[in-house]
């Protein structure tokens, strides 16, 4: 799956892409550890 998005970003030259995926993935990886992390009063007041 990644080799394929990464074949569609360097043929459609999309590059730009990349960073607001990695921007996603941050925050889904936030809210799914978040509430079982204990510094999630930290995380949550931040944003």
């Amino acid at each position: 799956m990644i080799s394929q998005l990464w074949k569609y970003f360097k043929q459609r030259k999309k590059f730009w892409l990349i960073p607001l995926i990695l921007v996603f993935l941050v925050f889904a990886l936030l809210l799914v550890i978040g509430p079982t992390n204990p510094y999630a009063p930290f995380i949550y007041t931040v944003f």
